[in-house]
């Protein structure tokens, strides 16, 4: 046939000038026109009604394509493949988690504190008052956000060790699925601002892996940090999606609780923008109100003088509210103070005027965060107002664990120093500074005596497993789908969190996760207990342990132990309660039912095999200085410019912690140089090696106590600078200043850091954020350095001979040696 084809030509069906054949204007350039369009229409039918419309010769690469595809887009049919989608008028869901905050510290719950909105979610909503977290942090976070047993999700501790094993992993699994995985794969979008700590320190850095990082667990977005805590008014280092945010310095009124909001709110108003029908999972991590406790003047104000009665007073007006809530029963008897070894609390009208008035601040101070804590929840409850969806938006506000008794006996100014049992309490040092407890320059926690009454009615505090330990408030509002509000004493866990949400909205479980059968999740449903207050408890069987304290609760009855950290366990005394009768724990009846603790402690020892407990740290040294051998990179010289970002906390605390070490700076000097050489830490301790007036300064501040080792003047043409630091028994240092071959200054006992300090990084030719020295500070600002500075080099050097690695090498060799 001839059949037009070419410019101009519409006979094929193409648009005018579109010539599918370059070949010469013949006979049998028509003929093969027409030969090919035959091909292709011909295959065209066969592949639509097989399934693909792809040509022959081509098909492997259309496989799973659910269109048709021609030569030309004209004959070929679209497709797109599905998107997951969520059920009908799903629900938006937000999760606000606060941290170490007590049972009894919102108004809902008993407390003096203005918390105006959580009290109107709690009105309009269901509020239980047997809620039960894990003891710790890290292990809630894991439970909450997988519905798994902390220890089969990788944290049997919070996320500072990595001792080798499966429950301590530091890590979540890769069989184990996130809350947001399973919003995500139904059609949600995933957001979380605030406190991550789910991986390991060693993987926290930017080069780290981040395969245990939010956005590589199902979140979309993702603002704030990933160690336990950081300090309010200076966070040591923000992460923004997955990288670093690089901060030098902080505006003035900045509050980290507030940034954390303001994200929130940024990450919703921005996919409602874009698609309004798109449900979104909000998870808000506040680090309030973990120490330090600091918080903005005007809200410290408002509770400067309410604390002065003392804990006794505010414990026992608390426990009076609860009874007139409901939140405790008439029949419940509220236990004396906490007695145990470690734990004891002094009466506060036996306590020194002084005493007093310090405990007091810290107690305000603690108050405000709470009350802040609360206007932030209102910010994000305004802000789902203003879009339109709060009536079908699913909110839940609870704690980590109970509060927290890490401020000891005193308290302290100096968190970062008593968090590891090194801080001596000057009262009278701090009374001196009392107002400046709350602000940047103090790292305070509050006396455990108001850990205790923050926890009323219940026992001990965070890390225990007993009731203090992991009883928290919680409070659940979805106007449009929870209608029968009020009060809930089922027995509830934080593991049930995620199940009961995927059966309330009625999202689909995910069975598998990268390729891999996915774990099934431990947690119950409690939407009976949500939609009936008189159902019954839909969790029934729960083990507790917390760094060896264990507990074991079924059907109303628990077995507790207290464990003392370096103790045995051969000697473990368990304790037996009868929590439907004696919920604060106040009547021991293990010497009346030896049988029935026997029965519960070996339900505990088949859970805990079950559920990656073991091994407990019995040895505590070892668990804590263990340390895989990808490590051992932390241990390499490290050469750095003065371009460089600030280095991670944990990368800098290897080069200097439990270790001698040197830094060695290369720099042309001239006479007027000045400026930071190098800084390392916080206005919570750190130090910084500064020229001022062509002298060479190294400025120490050990938790607050500044002290200066000066060299003198340096001489002409110095191309090196050396300080030398020899780690020595008990924690001390002795450092050594040397311009090129001469020794400037020496001096010894100077105070290491251990644990969490220094909490900033190392910082090249300035100080950034908060500064290691506030007088330098007030007189210099960030001070960078003016003159030739070419490169520092920390080199780290052998361990102090009682450093807990070196101990634990010992160990090891002595066992080597024996087998």
């Amino acid at each position: 046939a001839d059949v037009s084809v070419g410019a101009g030509g519409s006979g094929d069906g193409l648009s005018p000038g579109w010539d599918p054949c370059p070949w010469p204007a013949t006979g049998a350039r028509r003929v093969a026109a027409k030969t090919v369009e035959l091909f292709a229409e011909t295959h065209r039918v066969a592949f639509k009604s097989a399934g693909a419309g792809n040509p022959v010769g081509e098909a492997d690469g259309y496989v799973g394509f659910g269109g048709i595809v021609d030569r030309v887009v004209s004959r070929s049919t679209p497709w797109w493949p599905p998107r997951a989608t969520p059920p009908k008028d799903a629900p938006n869901v937000v999760i606000v988690l606060a941290d170490d905050l007590g049972y009894s510290d919102f108004g809902c719950y008993g407390s003096e504190i203005a918390t105006p909105h959580v009290d109107a979610l709690a009105q309009r909503g269901v509020r239980f008052t047997s809620f039960h977290a894990q003891p710790s942090c890290s292990p809630t976070r894991a439970s909450l956000l997988t519905g798994q047993e902390c220890h089969v999700a990788g944290f049997g501790f919070p996320a500072q060790f990595d001792p080798g094993f499966p429950g301590y992993a530091m890590e979540l699994p890769s069989d184990v699925v996130s809350a947001a995985e399973v919003f995500r794969a139904n059609g949600y979008a995933t957001f979380m601002s605030g406190k991550w700590h789910l991986s390991r320190e060693a993987d926290s850095a930017p080069g780290g892996s981040r395969h245990s990082w939010p956005l590589q667990r199902g979140f979309d977005r993702f603002y704030g940090f990933l160690d336990g805590f950081t300090d309010y008014f200076h966070p040591h280092q923000l992460i923004v999606d997955n990288s670093p945010l690089h901060v030098d310095e902080y505006v003035d009124g900045y509050y980290l609780s507030d940034d954390l909001t303001d994200h929130a709110i940024d990450m919703v108003r921005d996919a409602h923008a874009t698609d309004a029908t798109k449900p979104f999972f909000l998870y808000l991590a506040h680090g309030a109100v973990h120490a330090p406790l600091q918080a903005k003047h005007d809200d410290i104000a408002r509770y400067v003088d309410r604390y002065h009665a003392g804990w006794d007073v505010i414990r026992a007006e608390r426990f009076a509210r609860q009874r007139d809530l409901g939140v405790v029963g008439p029949d419940t008897h509220l236990p004396g103070r906490n007695a145990e070894a470690g734990n004891d609390v002094a009466a506060w009208d036996g306590l020194t005027d002084d005493e007093r008035t310090l405990y007091a601040r810290y107690m305000a101070v603690y108050a405000a965060m709470v009350d802040n804590f609360d206007q932030n929840v209102g910010r994000v409850l305004d802000a789902l107002d203003e879009l339109g969806v709060r009536e079908n938006t699913i909110v839940i506000v609870l704690s980590d664990n109970g509060a927290s008794r890490e401020g000891g006996a005193n308290g302290t100014t100096t968190y970062l120093e008593g968090l590891h049992g090194a801080g001596v309490v000057d009262i009278a040092a701090d009374v001196e500074r009392l107002d400046l407890i709350g602000s940047a320059r103090a790292q305070a926690h509050y006396p455990r005596g108001w850990a205790m009454a923050c926890n009323t009615p219940y026992r001990l505090y965070k890390i225990t497993t007993h009731a203090g330990g992991h009883q928290v408030p919680f409070v659940m509002s979805w106007p449009r789908g929870v209608t029968a509000t009020g009060l809930r004493d089922q027995y509830t866990h934080v593991v049930d969190v995620l199940p009961t949400l995927i059966a309330m909205i009625g999202l689909k479980p995910l069975d598998q996760r990268d390729g891999t059968s996915a774990r099934p999740m431990a947690g119950t449903n409690f939407v009976p207990v949500i939609e009936n207050l008189n159902a019954s408890s839909t969790h029934t069987r729960q083990h507790y342990e917390s760094i060896g304290s264990r507990g074991y609760y079924r059907d109303g009855w628990e077995v507790v132990s207290l464990h003392q950290i370096g103790a045995s366990f051969d000697d473990t005394v368990w304790e037996l309660y009868d929590l439907g009768h004696d919920p604060t724990e106040t009547t021991d009846l293990a010497a009346a039912h030896p049988s029935r603790v026997d029965d519960l402690v070996e339900e505990f020892d088949r859970a805990a095999w079950d559920s990656h407990v073991y091994p407990i740290a019995d040895d505590f040294l070892t668990f804590a200085a263990s340390r895989p051998p990808s490590d051992d990179v932390f241990l390499q010289p490290l050469r750095l410019s003065p371009g460089q970002h600030t280095i991670d906390r944990y990368r800098s605390a290897k080069l200097i912690q439990s270790r001698s070490f040197a830094i060695d700076v290369e720099l042309d000097f001239a006479s007027g140089d000045c400026g930071i050489l190098v800084s390392h830490g916080s206005l919570g301790g750190g130090y910084e090696l500064a020229i001022s007036n062509d002298e060479l300064i190294w400025t120490h501040n050990a938790h607050g106590t500044e002290r200066q080792l000066r060299g003198g003047p340096i001489p002409p043409g110095t191309r090196r600078i050396t300080a030398r630091v020899d780690a020595k028994p008990r924690d001390r240092w002795t450092i050594a200043l040397r311009a090129g071959e001469n020794i400037l200054a020496t001096a010894d006992d100077f105070a290491a850091f251990v644990g969490m300090a220094p909490l900033e990084g190392i910082d090249i030719g300035r100080s950034r954020r908060s500064p290691v020295s506030w007088v330098r500070h007030c007189e210099h600002g960030p001070w960078p350095f003016q003159g030739t500075l070419r490169f520092i080099t920390y080199l780290p050097g052998e361990l102090a001979p009682d450093a807990p690695e070196a101990i634990l090498r010992q160990r090891r060799q002595r066992l080597t040696t024996f087998d």
